[in-house]
């Protein structure tokens, strides 16, 4: 799977280009009510998969390498390019080597960037001067063309990255056209390790639960139970973490498996290759991990039962069927 995320349609509050552009590197953003998903799901369109596995073409490289990027670190870059600027394949190099600590896959890592309309040079997004955008590296929800720029790099590093859009669709007299690409100036600001599974006191949950067993990395496997799905959220500790109990409106990083009453997994964060971060009680994501996991403590593993009121509801997504109700298993990595 592709990273399908409980997400509604803002992967972060600042964030509205970097939404865009994950989706488009085949990352689902579970949006609001109103555009029908909320919650982790199944993998992204294949239409937004087969944008993020395209490789770039010959005139893609050269109209990339005439793209100039400048400014001070810590700064806003600026950008230099010919309009219109397309794509057909997202790319990305690396302007700046950093000189802070090294990145690893898997760590937490936060990056500002300003993204630039390939069509007019107008500033679509930017976190310079604002909140930086929270990621872990490596994930599949992140375009895999700036994971690849940044493995081996530091803290520090500078990339510049160029995401197609939405080509136009084909008419009867005209073919279909590329739309103008996105550039993005990123700058890595930090990055720490956090661990990759949950740690703390085993909790023995109630009798009449699905049940969850772990492999030797932690990884869950549910067992679901034969009986009729409950009406309201249940919110069970399996391991009871010592670290800070989760406000409204932290990030949180997370590991987690999502499943449905059967026990058939749509999503789980293990399988995409890295943990899920987001704002948690804020409406990011949906109300049932919004309900169930502000006030539960980091190195937690959560059992979550959730309703299709606090869900889903009564709209079909992907792989999850209307009035579904969904079982998840969470860890609580990180809250900053």
């Amino acid at each position: 799977m592709k990273g399908t995320i409980l997400r509604r349609h803002t992967r972060v509050a600042v964030a509205t280009t970097m939404a865009a552009l994950l989706l488009l590197s085949g990352a689902a953003a579970c949006s609001s009510k109103s555009s029908g998903d909320k919650t982790p799901k199944s993998s992204a369109s294949a239409g937004a998969a087969s944008a993020a596995d395209a490789k770039p073409t010959a005139a893609d490289v050269a109209a990339f390498k005439a793209v100039k990027m400048a400014g001070k670190a810590g700064a806003e870059p600026t950008l230099t390019f010919t309009k219109p600027f397309t794509v057909s394949a997202p790319i990305a190099r690396v302007e700046t080597k950093g000189t802070g600590a090294k990145l690893a896959k898997g760590q937490l890592v936060s990056m500002n960037y300003v993204a630039i309309s390939g069509k007019d040079a107008s500033k679509e997004d930017t976190t310079f001067g604002a909140t930086a955008f929270p990621f872990t590296l490596g994930a599949a929800m992140m375009p895999p063309a700036l994971n690849d720029a940044l493995e081996g790099q530091a803290v520090g590093t500078r990339v510049l990255l160029a995401m197609p859009a939405a080509a136009a669709p084909a008419t009867a007299t005209t073919p279909a056209t590329p739309a103008s690409a996105t550039l993005l100036a990123i700058e890595i600001v930090a990055a720490k390790t956090i661990p990759l599974r949950a740690k703390g006191a085993t909790v023995a949950p109630p009798a009449g639960l699905p049940t969850v067993a772990l492999a030797a990395n932690g990884a869950p496997t549910i067992t679901p139970v034969k009986t009729t799905a409950p009406t309201t959220l249940v919110v069970q500790p399996l391991v009871k973490g010592a670290g800070a109990a989760i406000t409204t409106g932290q990030t949180v990083t997370f590991q987690y498996v999502g499943a449905l009453w059967d026990g058939t997994v749509f999503d789980s964060s293990w399988k995409n290759g890295a943990p899920f971060t987001t704002p948690i009680g804020a409406g990011k994501v949906i109300t049932g991990w919004d309900t169930g996991l502000v006030g539960q403590t980091v190195g937690s593993q959560v059992l979550l039962v959730v309703p299709p009121d606090s869900g889903y509801g009564a709209q079909a997504s992907q792989a999850i069927p209307a009035n579904s109700t969904l079982i998840f298993v969470v860890d609580i990595l990180d809250a900053s």
